[in-house]
Parts: C-alpha cells; sequence; structure tokens
C-alpha cells in the first residue's frame, strides 16, 4: 500500500488530515466504534503510520504530544486481531498483544481509549500494574484476555515468578514513550519480555514517543524486524500553539512568585511540575492555604488516590495539579490553559513533555518555567534541544505579592449529582504515612499477616516521628503463677535466700523440664537460684542430687567461694571432673586438651617460680 499523500487542514481548530480512516480498509466493527467516538480524519502522525502498520510492517513513530499516536498503534492492534489468526504458539488464554507504558497513569489512559473505540468487538482487554490489588489482577490474566496493556514491572512479575501468562503467542507488541522507558531503568525489562516473545519475524512490533533518541533507535534494530521510522515533521519540536516564558526568581521567591502568578490567572486548569516528591507535598500544601483546591500526584500517593484526583481533575472540580514527571508523558487532559515547571528538569526530553500537557490538538496554552538558583542549569540544554530561545520575563516586585483568591465554582456533573467535598493534601498523604509506620511491604490487596510485620502494629525505627503512645512499648504482662503445672515435690526454702517464682523441677504437660544450662564456668547449673527440693520428690532429672541442700556441704574453692544465699543454687550440680576421674561424665577431645593447655599455661607461663 503507498503512502497517501497528507495535505494539512485544520477542523473544529484541530490539525487534520484529507485522509480518512475509512480509506484503509478497517474491520466495520472498529470503524464503527471510531465514527461513534467521534474520529473520522486522521492527524499526521496517524496519516504516515497506519498504511504502513496496517500492512504489518514495524513502525517507529516520532510526532508531537498530543498529536494522536495512541490513536494510531491501538486501531493497527485491534484490525489485526480481528483479521488475523492467532500465532500457532498461542496457549488457549495467552494474550496476542501487549503494549507496554512507563507510568500506571498512561497505561490507564490507553485502557480507556482503547475500550472507547473496540466496544463493539469483542475483545478482552487487561490493565496490569503496580499499586492495586495483585491477586485480581492475576485471575484476570488466568481468565484469557486478547490484549494486555502494562507496565513492565507487575508484568514480569506474572510472568517470570507465577507463570500466570506466556509471551509465547504475541502478534504485535508496542512501546508507547519507549525513550522515557530508559529514563527509568526499564530496558533490562523491555528486553526480558521481547526475548520470551516469537523471534521478531514472527510478530509485529511498534514503538512510539514524542522524541526518538539514539538508545532508542538502538533497541528498535535489536529486536524490530527492518523498522521504519516516521517523523511527522513540524517546524518546531514542541507545540506551535503554546506561549513559553521564563521567570529568573531567586529560591526563596519561587513560592511568591507562584501565588503571584496563580492569583492572575482567570480560568482555565493549570498545571505544576517540580522534580522532588517532598517539594510537591510542599507546594500543594501552600496552595491549599492559599484557597485553592489542589490535587497531588507523586509515588508517595496511593494508586488508587492518584487515580481519584486525576480524575477529579479531569472533571475540573480541582483547579491546580502539583505532579512529579509521571504525569509528563501522553496523558490527555482537556483545557490545561497553564503548564508551571517550578523546578526546570534535568532533562530537556522532559521539558518538551511537560509543556505538551497544553495545547494539545491545536489548542492554545501557556508555559511558564521558574529558572531559579538550583536548576537554571538546565536551561541551556533546554533551548538547545527545542532550537529557539525562551523570553524571559522579568520578577517584578508586584507579583511576589499574593492576590486574594476566591474558589471558583464547580462544575455540574454530567450525572446531575453533587460534587464531591475537596480533601485534604493531608488525606491524600494518609495512607502513605500509615504504611510507612506500619511497616508494610506487602502487595495491595493482600491483607495483613497474622502476627508478622505486616499486621499493622507500629514501629519505632521506620516512618516519620509520632507520640509517645507509639514510641514506647507497652509492657509485657505478669506471669499468672497459679496457671503454672504444680511442682513435683514442696519445695524447701532456705531462711537466709528470698524465694523466687521459679521452680527447677516444674513439668510441662507431665514431662519433666528441661534444664536450661550456662556456658563457661558455670556448665551444668541449673538457671534457677534460692531453691531447693526435698529429697522425698523422687529422682531429680539430668543427675540431680538425692539429699537436701541444707545436709549438704558447700563446696568452696579458696577465695573464689561465695557465700552462701547470694544468687547460687544449694543443690548445684558439682563441677565436671577431669578426664579419667569417675566423678564425672568425659568430656571432649578438644575440651580436655584446652583444660590441659590451660592448666600447664598457670604452671609454667609465668616463669620459675621464686623459691
Amino acid at each position: 500500500m503507498s503512502l497517501p499523500e497528507i495535505s494539512p487542514a485544520v477542523t473544529d481548530e484541530r490539525p487534520l488530515t484529507d485522509v480518512c480512516f475509512e480509506n484503509f480498509g478497517l474491520h466495520p466493527l472498529l470503524l464503527q466504534g471510531l465514527e461513534e467516538a467521534g474520529f473520522v480524519r486522521c492527524t499526521p502522525i496517524q496519516a504516515l503510520t497506519l498504511p504502513l502498520a496496517l500492512a504489518g510492517r514495524d513502525v517507529a513513530g516520532q510526532a508531537q504530544t498530543g498529536t494522536g499516536k495512541t490513536l494510531a498503534f491501538l486501531v493497527t492492534i485491534i484490525n489485526r486481531l480481528l483479521t488475523t489468526p492467532a500465532h500457532p504458539q498461542r496457549r488457549g488464554n495467552d494474550p496476542r498483544s501487549v503494549v507496554l507504558a512507563p507510568t500506571r497513569e498512561l497505561a490507564i489512559q490507553i485502557e480507556k481509549d482503547a475500550h472507547v473505540i473496540a466496544r463493539h468487538t469483542g475483545l478482552r482487554f487487561a490493565l496490569i500494574y503496580g499499586g492495586v490489588d495483585y491477586d485480581k489482577q492475576r485471575e484476570l490474566l488466568r481468565g484469557g484476555i486478547d490484549v494486555v496493556i502494562a507496565t513492565p514491572g507487575r508484568l514480569i512479575d506474572y510472568v517470570k515468578q507465577h507463570q500466570v501468562v506466556s509471551m509465547s503467542g504475541i502478534d504485535i507488541v508496542v512501546l508507547d514513550e519507549a525513550d522515557r522507558m530508559f529514563d527509568l531503568g526499564f530496558i533490562k525489562d523491555i528486553r526480558f519480555l521481547l526475548r520470551r516473545m516469537p523471534a521478531r519475524e514472527e510478530r509485529q512490533s511498534m514503538l512510539f514517543s514524542a522524541t526518538l533518541s539514539h538508545r532508542v533507535l538502538e533497541l528498535a534494530y535489536e529486536h524490530m524486524n527492518e523498522p521504519e521510522k516516521l517523523t511527522a515533521e513540524t517546524e518546531t519540536i514542541t507545540a506551535a500553539r503554546v506561549r513559553q516564558t521564563v521567570y529568573f526568581p531567586a529560591n526563596e521567591e519561587k513560592l511568591p512568585l507562584l501565588l503571584g502568578l496563580l492569583g492572575r490567572i482567570d480560568d482555565g486548569r493549570t498545571m505544576i511540575f517540580v522534580n522532588t516528591k517532598v517539594f510537591v507535598e510542599k507546594v500543594a500544601r501552600a496552595l491549599e492555604r492559599a484557597g485553592y483546591r489542589v490535587g497531588v500526584l507523586s509515588g508517595d500517593v496511593p494508586q488508587p488516590k492518584r487515580e481519584k484526583l486525576l480524575a477529579k481533575f479531569k472533571k475540573g472540580e480541582l483547579e491546580i495539579l502539583v505532579a512529579t514527571d509521571v504525569a509528563a508523558r501522553g496523558l490527555h487532559i482537556p483545557d490545561v490553559s497553564h503548564v508551571v515547571n517550578y523546578d526546570l528538569p534535568f532533562d530537556a526530553e522532559d521539558y518538551v513533555h511537560r509543556i505538551g500537557r497544553t495545547a494539545r490538538l491545536g489548542a492554545e496554552g501557556d508555559a511558564i518555567s521558574f529558572a531559579c538558583e538550583l536548576y537554571a542549569i538546565s536551561l541551556p540544554d533546554i533551548e538547545k534541544y527545542i532550537d529557539q530561545k525562551i523570553p524571559v520575563a522579568a520578577v517584578d516586585p508586584e507579583l511576589l505579592k499574593p492576590v486574594a483568591h476566591t474558589p471558583r465554582a464547580l462544575p455540574p456533573r454530567a450525572d446531575g449529582e453533587a460534587a464531591e467535598l475537596h480533601e485534604s493534601i493531608a488525606s491524600a498523604y494518609a495512607e502513605r504515612v500509615v504504611r510507612r509506620d506500619s511497616g508494610t511491604r506487602a502487595r495491595p490487596g493482600s491483607g495483613p499477616r497474622p502476627g508478622g510485620p505486616r499486621s499493622g502494629g507500629p514501629r519505632s525505627d521506620r516512618g516519620p516521628a509520632r507520640g509517645a503512645e507509639s514510641r514506647t512499648r507497652s509492657p509485657r504482662p505478669p506471669r499468672d503463677e497459679m496457671s503454672r503445672p504444680a511442682p513435683l515435690a514442696t519445695p524447701v526454702v532456705r531462711a537466709d535466700v528470698p524465694a523466687i517464682a521459679s521452680v527447677a523441677d516444674a513439668t510441662v504437660d507431665g514431662a519433666p523440664k528441661k534444664r536450661r544450662r550456662r556456658g563457661g564456668r558455670g556448665r551444668g547449673r541449673t538457671a534457677e537460684a534460692g531453691i531447693a527440693v526435698d529429697a522425698t520428690a523422687g529422682p531429680r532429672s539430668r543427675g540431680a542430687a538425692d539429699t537436701p541442700s541444707a545436709e549438704r556441704p558447700a563446696r568452696t574453692k579458696g577465695a573464689h567461694a561465695k557465700p552462701s544465699g547470694q544468687g547460687k543454687s544449694s543443690h548445684e550440680h558439682p563441677r565436671p571432673a577431669p578426664h579419667g576421674d569417675s566423678r564425672g561424665p568425659s568430656k571432649g577431645l578438644i575440651t580436655r586438651v584446652a583444660q590441659s593447655l590451660k592448666r600447664w599455661v598457670s604452671r609454667f607461663g609465668s616463669g620459675p617460680r621464686p623459691r
């Protein structure tokens, strides 16, 4: 199939071409879903890639963010599964296609788009990512699916450790935002999965990104079958309708400048990107105190909470979303009017993806960046990468003055119900604090393990500072002496030794209690002290004496002998005799040699004795 001629056109203020989806001979059920979703004409990247991809060729596509790359590979996957038979090596419930995404949010969005256009096809999709119920996803895979949309880590867990799913029947594989896979360290995981799929000549492979680095192309040529690199040419790498501005504030001026700029934004939604999770929380709390409805998106926020906050931001129930780079790739959020780089990114490619959250599909937007003392060093590389000079705006003292903010009215819901009350930033991090306090490392949904470290008790060596109640260990409950088994005989307590609540010859379930022995010089002595047992008790376990301690002479040894009643039991075992002495048991060879050497050293090691 020859490449169609691309002639840019603008319809409904969106850059489209004159190429329609119906020109590609798609399956009728897929074409019906596209028409119902409002997709009639192709964007430039779709018009470039679909002719080759639908013919079974491997494709590496590059285009600006927000130009329809996701729809390009979803149309290819669905049409191939509907029109071609399964791979001969496929088992009954194994998937036929895999889409790998670097972040959970991107995987969730791809799965939602797939359901929209494949609603009439009957294909089964599985969304696999971390941070949610592990067992539920495993059962979903075992039930049989056609397309897996996943992040690499969780999918490898099912493939490698539990063998829940096999990659042997994959017909088509897609890597979305492939360059981000390298940045997040997923390259080994990707190679692991690709090696377990059919040979590159027996499958179709595609990868898409707004930026294709040399590392990504090297991966493409290694694991793809003669891929065709296709780039939707544009005059600039960034979107043409985004207005870029950079400020040079001091570190202590960043937050006042942010509040001053936000107070002058009348309408729209704002995304604020911060480099670290710690400052995401700090900035969000400051904005919340200023009266804004704020959401957060970072690795410290539990996955269910992240999905809920992102959905509320898309509906317009939140005015501002403060996020790390987990929200910089592939997310389509409508009506984002401003993007603020509170911290300039270290990587120039991340700058392109961040500001791509606004001015999507031909819309307009503003991108504001703060080149502070810490991150201004990244600005030259960014300007070199985008091949343009970012206009500089002065930090006017008037901008540092806060402007009173009146919260905007919540938009009406489509279902007619009232919007939910805004949750505080502290509630978004509440589960994180509980998880750290309890030391829980189990997968979500697995539940606590009784008696183990996952049972939820506070740990003093983990998590943030807590009150004195959780730092102090609760006292051990006293032992119930009355619940112990009765001794074999009535103990005879010496008058000069205080009695203690322990009996050497107590039994457990009718069996004699095994004596605890000490090492060193106290070998063979019992751990209990101050108790003697009457001779009427019968035989003693492990060679105990047959006479009461009151009738037995005390054993002393020179100056080392202790007075009676100072912590030693009066019915102690005698010290074992040397080897050959019938009074005690024989010792091992090493013990006998050691004792002989000790006696020899004490006798001759200090030189001749004085006369």
